[in-house]
């Protein structure tokens, strides 16, 4: 994930994340199924995870396809909680973990068969550059695939403020996305759109996030919430902003050859 600030009490939407040890991106197990289906990934031999939180997906991958998955998230604290989910999943000889931007990654040029990156660079002002980065990264062949969220209606001045203020993401309209994917260079483009199901959301979360990690995450939420004051208040806008913008958003799998 991205790091970025609020106006509140110094308590981040992504800093809360990494706090409870809880990720997510829209649309769950169906979506990232859907992506390693378009970036080939069962023929992959090597495939960098880029924003991994918790270590969900890259578990998930190694686990599927037994290919070797590197995750990388600019939170130390994500990194940590990857480390444990691979351990739980027993798939610690097939991952590994650094610390590391989207707009700078530590990486040489055409490495990677494929590229996946989840709800990240909506947090990222420089989006055209983590695209780059992405490209740069994934070896002549490969795919780099995208699941990012946008706005169906533009939203109210008020509506983008707030969501910009409170979960330090910039959402931008499907066009936007179309656009920046159109100049980035990669061939055989691919763009799948889905309107997000709000009743679903949470069951998809819990699914794919695991009930038991889940319920230990909210456990840890809730002991923030009550005893920590000064966080409190920037707890309750985020998950306000979240809701609330939940019904105006969809989102699009993107994906292209390099």
């Amino acid at each position: 994930m991205i790091a970025n600030t609020t106006a509140n009490a110094g308590l981040t939407y992504l800093d809360m994340q990494a706090y409870v040890g809880i990720t997510k991106h829209i649309g769950g197990r169906a979506a990232t199924d859907e992506l390693l289906a378009l970036c080939h990934v069962a023929q992959a031999r090597e495939v960098l995870v880029v924003g991994c939180g918790i270590g969900v997906s890259c578990a998930y991958i190694a686990k599927k396809h037994g290919c070797h998955v590197v995750g990388v998230d600019i939170s130390e604290k994500m990194i940590e909680w990857s480390h444990k989910r691979a351990r739980e999943e027993r798939v610690e000889d097939k991952v590994e973990f650094r610390a590391a931007d989207v707009l700078d990654l530590p990486f040489t040029a055409d490495r990677f068969d494929a590229v996946l990156v989840e709800s990240v660079i909506a947090f990222v002002s420089d989006k055209a550059r983590a695209l780059r980065e992405c490209v740069r990264v994934t070896r002549p062949g490969g795919y780099v695939g995208l699941n990012e969220s946008f706005f169906t209606v533009p939203p109210t001045a008020a509506t983008s403020a707030i969501v910009r203020r409170e979960l330090g993401v910039d959402i931008p309209l499907v066009q936007t996305w179309q656009t920046l994917w159109e100049a980035s260079g990669l061939h055989d483009r691919a763009v799948n759109l889905h309107r997000i199901n709000a009743r679903h959301e949470i069951r998809d979360r819990l699914q794919w996030i695991g009930a038991r990690w889940t319920l230990q995450a909210f456990g840890r939420l809730f002991h923030l919430y009550f005893t920590q004051p000064a966080a409190r208040q920037s707890l309750k806008a985020q998950f306000g902003s979240s809701a609330g913008s939940l019904n105006t958003m969809g989102y699009g799998i993107f994906v292209g050859r390099k």
